[in-house]
């Protein structure tokens, strides 16, 4: 695939979560099954690694060889100050927003050549700018499909 396919599916996966979650009424953010989180904490969750994987394509860019450091996402879930059962997800909704914007731009600049800049992660070992994207272009699909499952849409 090249570079503007990967681009452009990355971006399609920003544009199809984004419409799904502004399309959510405040019932809905709420929904909770026994299965997983409420549709609020997925956002939240969404947006936090969103910023970490703003950090991560930059150092694999400028730093290959680096460390990925991995972080405990259940643990982040489940901290009352990071609010992800109770806060308000609009400036979350804009941290994944203006992420994943400044992410593409960065995306479309990359040569062929820097799809292969490796890093090691803590927790998956080889991660390499390539897997960045893949990883990156599904997870907000993923979590989309996670909601529309638990809200029946």
């Amino acid at each position: 695939m090249s570079i503007e396919e990967l681009a452009s599916r990355y971006e399609s996966a920003t544009q199809a979560f984004l419409t799904l979650i502004r399309s959510l009424s405040d019932a809905d953010l709420d929904h909770k099954d026994s299965e997983g989180w409420s549709p609020r904490q997925v956002i939240h969750h969404v947006a936090d690694s969103e910023a970490q994987s703003y950090a991560r394509l930059r150092r694999l860019i400028a730093e290959p060889g680096t460390a990925i450091q991995g972080y405990d996402e259940a643990k982040w879930a489940e901290n009352p100050t990071l609010g992800y059962e109770d806060t308000d997800v609009a400036a979350s909704i804009e941290v994944f927003s203006a992420v994943r914007k400044s992410s593409f731009n960065l995306l479309k600049r990359l040569s062929e050549a820097q799809l292969d800049n490796k890093g090691v992660h803590s927790e998956s070992g080889e991660y390499s700018v390539r897997t960045w994207i893949n990883t990156y272009s599904n997870h907000p699909l993923d979590h989309a499909d996670q909601i529309r499952k638990q809200l029946g849409k």
